[in-house]
């Protein structure tokens, strides 16, 4: 369920796991646990309140460097969150395991929980936090960026051929993606349909699903994109790709396809841009 926005929810404010949330008041103390939402409260103008988030949040870099860690997004650690005492603990449905959000849930009065599962789920996501910190300009302005950069992708998938691509994130064993993950439907914006063609549910591995090079639906691949994370892989690794799929292959920025929030904008504009370069056109 997504969040609904300020004008229809004037009492306040649905999040993705169907709570409704009333604009915080006194002392805002936030902990996120997902590295695209630490980003995006940063560019909501939140960075001051934010008093804890994870290893992988990495951005703004110079501005975490002051920032309590507390674990990762899968090992959260529960002490390091309960002595930091926030009002507030950014969550996602994907990112985060269900047992650590019931145990925060004992002691932090807030629990904001967040699933976008494409780039246009972000415009409720930018709703929420936006009327739920008091900063609805910021997130106005995040809005029309990303109507923006969607029309852009249209405009352009108008003048490309569609192609078929595998999204690979791990190697050993070998793993993609589900069709209705958030990186599936970046891609598809663009015109990237990725294979297989299966989908994976609201949560849990099979979003994420393993396989082998003589999978039959190989045959259909057009290109192979290797991500830049989870797994790091490099420029080392896209001569071994091209030999296993038999196909081109190119390494391509993961947290540019993958991390929502005020960075769905620019990632967008930026397959669009590699896109138009594969092509021979102009990159943006």
């Amino acid at each position: 369920m997504q969040a609904n926005s300020s004008e229809d929810q004037p009492a306040g404010w649905i999040d993705a796991g169907g709570k409704r949330h009333a604009a915080a008041d006194g002392e805002v103390r936030i902990v996120s646990l997902v590295p695209s939402l630490t980003e995006l409260l940063f560019d909501l103008g939140l960075g001051d309140r934010v008093v804890g988030r994870t290893g992988f949040c990495v951005h703004p870099r110079e501005a975490l460097r002051t920032v309590p860690k507390v674990g990762g997004t899968k090992d959260v650690k529960l002490d390091r969150i309960r002595e930091l005492a926030p009002t507030h603990v950014l969550v996602n449905m994907d990112e985060n395991r269900r047992e650590t959000v019931d145990e925060l849930a004992a002691f932090v009065p807030h629990i904001v929980v967040t699933h976008p599962n494409t780039p246009q789920d972000n415009l409720a996501l930018f709703a929420l936090l936006g009327g739920l910190f008091g900063v609805e300009g910021e997130a106005a302005r995040l809005a029309d960026d990303l109507r923006g950069a969607l029309a852009e992708a249209a405009a352009l998938r108008a003048t490309l051929a569609d192609e078929r691509v595998l999204y690979l994130i791990w190697r050993e064993p070998w793993m993609t993606i589900a069709r209705d993950t958030y990186i599936a439907a970046t891609l598809q914006a663009v015109g990237w349909h990725t294979l297989p063609a299966v989908h994976g549910g609201e949560t849990g591995a099979a979003r994420y699903p393993a396989f082998d090079w003589d999978a039959p639906w190989l045959a259909k691949v057009d290109r192979v994109l290797l991500s830049t994370e989870p797994y790091r892989f490099r420029e080392s690794h896209v001569d071994e790709v091209a030999r296993l799929a038999g196909l081109p292959a190119l390494l391509v920025d993961g947290e540019m396809v993958s991390w929502y929030g005020s960075r769905a904008a620019g990632g967008l504009r930026w397959l669009c841009a590699l896109r138009r370069q594969l092509t021979g056109g102009a990159v943006c």
